[in-house]
C-alpha cells in the first residue's frame, strides 16, 4: 500500500488518483480500464484444454488400457487396436462435451446473480457491475455491502468493517477518513482503508478506489491460497459407492488375468481381456450423468428465476426436509404501507412522521417500514430539515434505532422501532397504557412502529446507553399483505414433506395472523426467549412440532437451524438481511434472493430472482428428480451390467476361445454408455418425488448380489443354448452373446427406472426411448454390417435370432417379477 493513501488527506488522495468528489467521466474509466484489466480475482473458468486432461487422467482404467492396446498395435494388431483406441475416444468425448456444457450452464448462471455496486460517475450515481470497477472510481458503501475493491475511506458515517474474510477476527473494524500518522504494525489494520471482499457491518461511507483485481490484499490472498470445499452428503455417497467399485473391479481384474495366462491365453490378450473387463464394469458415465442431471436441473430451476450458485447446491435443495424462513416477501408480499398514524399527547401528525423520517436508515436504498415512512412522508410533502449528528444503525436485538439531530439551538435523539424494547424505557403513563392497544393491533396482523423522543447533552459519543427516560410521541401502524401464492407453495412444500418454520424478529402475535391467513397451523409457537431458557432435550423436542419462533434475534435463529441440524434433519433456511448470514452459513442449504445485501448472496447457495416459496417447491422436485436418475444409472450398472461383465469372466474360463474379444466388450459397453445418455432427462414417478432420498450402500450392494447373478444366469443360459444347440463357434458364439447383453442392458433401464408395476405404468421420456432404441437398432445391424468381419462378428441365423429375442424377453419378465420381491424386502 502506497504510503500517500493512508497518510495523505483525502483531497491529496483524489488528487493523485486523478480522481475528483463527482467521479470520472466515461472516457478515464475506458483508460483506465484498458490500463488495469477488468476488477476480478482469478476465478476458474470453463477452459477447454484442463477439462479435457481432466476426462483424460481420471480413468486409470483407460490409461492402461491406452498403454496396452498401444503394445498391441506395436505387435501387429492393427484393427483391433483401431477399435479400441475408437471406444476409447467416444468415452473421453461424451465426459468432456458434458462437462464442458455442465460448465457452460454455470458460468452464464452466475452472470445473472453478479454482484454489483453503486458507483459516482460524471456526477451522478449509478450502479454497476463489481467487475467494471477501475482506479479512481467513487464508490458508497453502506450497511451489507461487500467491499468491491481495495479503497480509501473519504467520508464516513458510524462505518464499522467486519474483515474477518482477511484476518479471522470476527469483531468489526471502525473505519474512518482521518490520514494516519504512522502505520500499523499489521497491514490489514488501517483505519481508513476498506479491503477487497469485506463486510460493512454498519454505517456508511464513500471510499475511492485504490487497487482492482489481482493486485488488491484479498486477491493476493486467493491467488496463493487453496480452499477445500467441505463434501456434501451427496459427494460423500459418490466417493463410497467409488470406493466399492474399486475393490470389485481390482480383484476381479487381477484373477481374471492371472488364471487367463495359467490357462495358457496369451498373456498380452489376457491382459486386454482383463482391462477390457474392467472398464466394462465401470459406470465412467456416473459423473457424466451426475453432471448433466445437475447441469439440466439448473437450466430448469433458472427458468423458475432459481439460480443454483454450485451444481451440487441441487441435489442438497432436494435432501431438505425442514425450510426455516422469516414471513416478509415469502408469506407476504414483502411491500410494507403504511396504515395509520397515531400521535400522542400535543404531538401532531406531521410532526410525527417527521420525527418517523428523522430516525429511518439514513442509506439510499430503504427497505420495509423505513420505504414505507419514506413513501408516506413524500406524499405529504414532510422533509427531514435537521443537521445529523449521529445516525445509530438498527440494532437487531433491540429492535430499534434511533438518531441525534440539532433542532434549532437543542440536541434531540429520536428513537424508532418495536414497543416491546422502547416501552420500557420510556416515562409518561402512556407507555403502561399503550402495551393493551398494541395486543389488538397486533392480532390483526398489523406491526407497530413507535416513535420516541427525548433532549441530550452534546458530548462526543452516543450510545444506547442514552436511550432511556424518552417520551412517546407516538406510533405506526403498517400491514403487509399475505400472498395469494403462499397457500398453494405451502400445500406444495407439505405434499413433498418439507415442514415449514417461520423464524421471525416481529412480535408472535403478528406472525401468527399472518401464518393463519396463509393456512399455517399456528398452534405451537415458540419466542427466542424460550430458545435461550429451554435445556437442549426440550428446545429439540419443541422446535420438532413447533410452526412459529417469534422475537427472534440473529444468534438464536442460529441456535434453531444448528439444533435442527442436529436432529438429523436437512435444514434450509431463507433470509436476505445481514442479520440472516450465520443461519445462512449454518443450513445445509443458504436460501437468498437477488435484491439481497451482497453478503447475503454471497453467503447463499441458492439464489432466487423472485423472493417466493412456490419456486422453492420447484427447486426441491428437481433436486429429487435429479437424484433418482443418479440412482437409476447405478442400480442399472450394479445389475445387467455387472452380471454381463462377471458372466464373460467366469465363461472365460472353460471356454476354448474368448467369449468377446477386447473390441466387442468395449463395443458393448460404449453402446450401452451411448444408450445412457438420455437418463438426466427421464420422467421421475411422482412417488420417487415425496420424501428426501439418501445414499444407502448397503441397498447398491444388495441389488448388485440380488440382479447380477439373475443376470449371469441368463447369461450362462444363452452360452448352454449357443454352445449345445446351436454348435457356436468361437465368432458366433460371440455374436449371439454380443446380441443377448446389449438388449438386456439397454432394455433393462425401462424395468429398474421405475418401482411401479408392470413398468409400463411409468412413462419413460421421449429422450430416453429415442437413444435406448436406436442404439439397440445399432447393435442389431451391426453382425450385418460391412464392419462385422473385422469386430469378429458374423450374421446370426432367423432361428437363432428369434431365440435370442424370446430369451431377452423372458429376462426382463423375470427381472420385472423379482424386483416386486426385492422392493418388498429392501427401501432405499
Amino acid at each position: 500500500m502506497q504510503e500517500m493513501l493512508w497518510k495523505s488527506t483525502r483531497d491529496a488522495v483524489l488528487s493523485e488518483l486523478k480522481s475528483r468528489d463527482s467521479g470520472l467521466t466515461d472516457a478515464e474509466v475506458a483508460a483506465r480500464l484498458a490500463l488495469n484489466g477488468p476488477n476480478s480475482v482469478k476465478k476458474t473458468r470453463t477452459h477447454v484444454l484442463k477439462i479435457l486432461w481432466r476426462q483424460v487422467t481420471s480413468n486409470v482404467l483407460i490409461i492402461v488400457l491406452s498403454v496396452a492396446t498401444l503394445i498391441s498395435y506395436s505387435l501387429g494388431q492393427h484393427t483391433s487396436s483401431y477399435y479400441i483406441f475408437a471406444m476409447i475416444l467416444l468415452s473421453v468425448g461424451l465426459g468432456f462435451w458434458n462437462e464442458y456444457a455442465a460448465e457452460r450452464t454455470v458460468d452464464s448462471l452466475l452472470d445473472t446473480i453478479s454482484p454489483r455496486a453503486t458507483v459516482q460517475r460524471n456526477g451522478s450515481h449509478i450502479e454497476i457491475p463489481v467487475a467494471d470497477i477501475t482506479v479512481g472510481d467513487i464508490v458508497l458503501i453502506s450497511q451489507g455491502s461487500i467491499i468491491p475493491a481495495d479503497l480509501r475511506i473519504i467520508s464516513s458515517h458510524n462505518l464499522s468493517i467486519n474483515q474477518s474474510t482477511l484476518t479471522g477476527e470476527s469483531l468489526a473494524s471502525e473505519k474512518r477518513s482521518d490520514p494516519l500518522s504512522v502505520a500499523p504494525k499489521n497491514p490489514n489494520e488501517y483505519s481508513n482503508i476498506a479491503y477487497m471482499g469485506t463486510m460493512v457491518e454498519s454505517g456508511n461511507g464513500v471510499g475511492v478506489v485504490v487497487l482492482v483485481g489481482q493486485t488488491t490484499t484479498f486477491g493476493a490472498l486467493a491467488e496463493s491460497t487453496t480452499y477445500i470445499k467441505p463434501q456434501t452428503e451427496f459427494e460423500k455417497g459418490l466417493a463410497q459407492f467409488g470406493t466399492l467399485l474399486v475393490k470389485v473391479i481390482l480383484l476381479l481384474t487381477v484373477v481374471m488375468f492371472a488364471v487367463n495366462a495359467l490357462l495358457g491365453h496369451p498373456v498380452l490378450d489376457s491382459l486386454l481381456f482383463a482391462l477390457a473387463i474392467a472398464v466394462g464394469l465401470t459406470p465412467e458415465l456416473l459423473p457424466v450423468i451426475v453432471t448433466v442431471s445437475l447441469s439440466r436441473g439448473a437450466g430448469v430451476l433458472a427458468r423458475h428465476h432459481v439460480i443454483a450458485k454450485q451444481l451440487i447446491a441441487i441435489e442438497n435443495l432436494g435432501n431438505m426436509d425442514i425450510l426455516c424462513t422469516d414471513k416478509t416477501g415469502t408469506l407476504t408480499e414483502g411491500i410494507i404501507e403504511l396504515v395509520d398514524c397515531v400521535p400522542i399527547g400535543k404531538t401532531t401528525h406531521e410532526e410525527l412522521l417527521q420525527a418517523a423520517l428523522i430516525a429511518t436508515s439514513q442509506d439510499s436504498t430503504k427497505t420495509g417500514i423505513d420505504a414505507a415512512v419514506a413513501r408516506a412522508t413524500q406524499s405529504k410533502h414532510i422533509t427531514d430539515t435537521t443537521m445529523h449528528i449521529v445516525n445509530e444503525p438498527f440494532d437487531f436485538d433491540r429492535k430499534a434505532m434511533f438518531s441525534v439531530v440539532q433542532k434549532d439551538t437543542s440536541l434531540h435523539l429520536i428513537g424508532k422501532g418495536a414497543p416491546e424494547w422502547i416501552l420500557e424505557h420510556c416515562h409518561g403513563a402512556h407507555a403502561a397504557t399503550l402495551k393493551a392497544a398494541f395486543e389488538k393491533l397486533y392480532t390483526s396482523g398489523l406491526r407497530v412502529s413507535i416513535i420516541v423522543t427525548k433532549k441530550v447533552e452534546k458530548r462526543n459519543h452516543y450510545s444506547w446507553s442514552d436511550a432511556t427516560d424518552m417520551q412517546v410521541l407516538g406510533y405506526l401502524t403498517f400491514k403487509d399483505v399475505p400472498k395469494e401464492s403462499a397457500r398453494i407453495a405451502l400445500q406444495h412444500l407439505h405434499h413433498l414433506n418439507v415442514s415449514v418454520k417461520v423464524i421471525t424478529g416481529d412480535n408472535e402475535l403478528v406472525a401468527q395472523s399472518i401464518c393463519k391467513e396463509v393456512g399455517m397451523d399456528t398452534t405451537h409457537i415458540m419466542l427466542g426467549s424460550d430458545v435461550d431458557s429451554l435445556s437442549e432435550s426440550a428446545l429439540q423436542d419443541a422446535l420438532l412440532v413447533a410452526t412459529i419462533v417469534a422475537r427472534c434475534t440473529p444468534e438464536q435463529k442460529l441456535k434453531v437451524i444448528t439444533t435442527l441440524r442436529s436432529l438429523g434433519h436437512v435444514v434450509g433456511y431463507m433470509g436476505d438481511g445481514i442479520n440472516d448470514i450465520p443461519s445462512l452459513r449454518a443450513a445445509d442449504v443458504g436460501i437468498s434472493v437477488n435484491s439481497a445485501v451482497d453478503v447475503a448472496k454471497g453467503a447463499a447457495s441458492i439464489v432466487l430472482l423472485s423472493k417466493g416459496l412456490d419456486v422453492i417447491a420447484s427447486g426441491v422436485r428437481e433436486g429429487r428428480r435429479t437424484f433418482s436418475n443418479t440412482i437409476k444409472y447405478i442400480l442399472m450398472s450394479t445389475s445387467s451390467n455387472f452380471g454381463n461383465m462377471f458372466s464373460a469372466a467366469g465363461a472365460s474360463f472353460f471356454l476354448p476361445f474368448l467369449p468377446m474379444t477386447p473390441v466387442q466388450i468395449l463395443l458393448t459397453n460404449g453402446l450401452y454408455d451411448v444408450s445412457q445418455l438420455g437418463i438426466p432427462t427421464d420422467n421421475v414417478d411422482r412417488e420417487s418425488l415425496l420424501k428426501p432420498r439418501h445414499w444407502n450402500i448397503g441397498f447398491i450392494k444388495n441389488y448388485m448380489l440380488f440382479f447380477g447373478p439373475i443376470s449371469s444366469m441368463y447369461d450362462f443360459l444363452t452360452f448352454g443354448i449357443l454352445l449345445f444347440v446351436f454348435h457356436a463357434n468361437g465368432p458366433l458364439f460371440q455374436t449371439g452373446w454380443f446380441i443377448e447383453s446389449v438388449m438386456t442392458e439397454i432394455l433393462v433401464v425401462f424395468v429398474i427406472r421405475t418401482a411401479r408395476t408392470p413398468f409400463f405404468k411409468s412413462k419413460p421420456s421421449k429422450t430416453l426411448l429415442i437413444t435406448c432404441f436406436t442404439l439397440i437398432a445399432a447393435a442389431l445391424c451391426i453382425p450385418f454390417s460391412p464392419f462385422a468381419h473385422s469386430l469378429g462378428f458374423v450374421a446370426p441365423s432367423f432361428t437363432l435370432f428369434a431365440t435370442l429375442i424370446a430369451l431377452v424377453l423372458t429376462y426382463l419378465t423375470l427381472v420385472e417379477y423379482m424386483k416386486q420381491k426385492f422392493l418388498a424386502r429392501y427401501s432405499l
